[in-house]
């Protein structure tokens, strides 16, 4: 019985031995690569960090009358203003959507984060006012104000959608499924709340902060053109070629009008 096993060991390790000759100048087949996860490549790559301004003097944003959502004014120590142009110390300007238009190398993609980014109805204004989120990542809408708020996404590359929320505490989830920029979000009750999402298929964006800052990291090497979006002051591009994990700056100055 131990021969009988002996040889039909010994005659698989021939087998193998001569399918491993007959393919000894055949390059190997490298497997597919996996989908790479935002929080991944968030800790490797180049990055680009940069400053948005404006020159000139801001526009003014109008008041906001909420004089028939008591629960809404009571939010706010003063009357509450839209937020079309937010800007802070030196011309800084926030809420400017910054992503990498091109360069991503072709076929490379990206895992969506599960983590949902979350859209808050809080003092009947929307908050944030301008986010970025991932193809296929959740969107979780939720509702701070014991009011009437109805959600509405008005889309052209993702289908639309309108979601009403009457109290508060209620939470809906919707995902978008190609990338577009920019998806306008507003309420159908009060028509002063607008909100914009930058819709991508990879994570290389940002959202400007009060001081104008930003930073996209994680970037492969290569040119990228980089826009810089704005609801007011339009687009702006920059070229910036990353080698290795360098780090790299693109400033953008924007004139109000």
């Amino acid at each position: 019985m131990n021969g009988r096993i002996f040889s039909v060991v010994g005659g698989m390790f021939l087998l193998t031995v001569c399918s491993k000759g007959n393919q000894s100048n055949a390059a190997p087949v490298a497997p597919p690569p996996a989908p790479a996860a935002a929080a991944d490549i968030a800790t490797a790559g180049g990055t680009i960090t940069g400053k948005i301004k404006f020159t000139g003097t801001a526009p003014r944003n109008p008041a906001i009358d909420m004089s028939e959502e008591a629960a809404c004014k009571a939010k706010y120590p003063t009357t509450p203003t839209e937020e079309n142009v937010v800007s802070g110390p030196a011309n800084a300007l926030a809420n400017v959507f910054v992503y990498v238009k091109s360069g991503v190398p072709a076929g490379q993609t990206f895992t969506a984060p599960t983590t949902p980014v979350v859209l808050d109805q809080n003092g009947c204004r929307y908050h944030p006012h301008v986010l970025g989120i991932m193809v296929g990542q959740p969107l979780e809408i939720q509702n701070s104000d014991p009011v009437l708020h109805n959600i509405k996404a008005i889309a052209k590359a993702n289908r639309p959608f309108n979601v009403s929320q009457p109290g508060a505490g209620m939470k809906t989830s919707r995902t978008f499924s190609a990338p577009e920029v920019m998806v306008n979000l507003e309420c159908n009750v009060h028509g002063w709340m607008h909100a914009y999402a930058g819709v991508r298929s990879d994570p290389f964006f940002a959202v400007s902060k009060p001081d104008g800052s930003f930073t996209i990291s994680g970037l492969p090497p290569g040119t990228f053109t980089i826009e810089a979006w704005h609801e007011k002051f339009g687009t702006q591009t920059a070229t910036v070629t990353i080698a290795g994990t360098e780090s790299k700056t693109a400033n953008f100055t924007f004139a109000a009008h």
